[in-house]
């Protein structure tokens, strides 16, 4: 019953921001690494930013000093601000809890829809 919802996609002007945001519930948050990925039609999912319990993050070179992944430990929320928006950043985002225990699997919501197009 863990859900992973992702919510804040829709369609921007390039050069324009958006705010993605993911709510987990039924999950010991401390235990998962929160991270964004994107697929768009016919590509691979590719990673876009994670972040641990920690507050350590790492971006994908394509979205490093436009967009900022943070997360709330207290409200089990992890976001993307993507600031500088480009045509090419164009995808379905997913959230993604992972952990590292083996007896736990990994969890993926099912994706906003970001469009940014002129």
């Amino acid at each position: 019953q863990v859900q992973l919802v992702e919510s804040g996609g829709g369609l921007v002007q390039p050069g324009g921001s958006l705010r993605l945001s993911c709510a987990a519930s039924r999950i010991i948050f401390s235990l998962y690494t929160m991270g964004w990925y994107r697929q768009a039609p016919g590509k691979q999912r590719e990673l876009v930013a994670r972040i641990t319990h920690g507050h350590d993050t790492d971006h994908a070179d394509s979205v490093k000093g436009r967009f900022t992944i943070s997360r709330d430990n207290a409200e089990n929320t992890v976001c993307l601000q993507m600031n500088s928006l480009k045509p090419e950043d164009t995808a379905v985002y997913y959230c993604n809890a992972h952990t590292v225990l083996p007896t736990m699997p990994d969890y993926w919501g099912q994706g906003t829809q970001v469009t940014v197009s002129s």
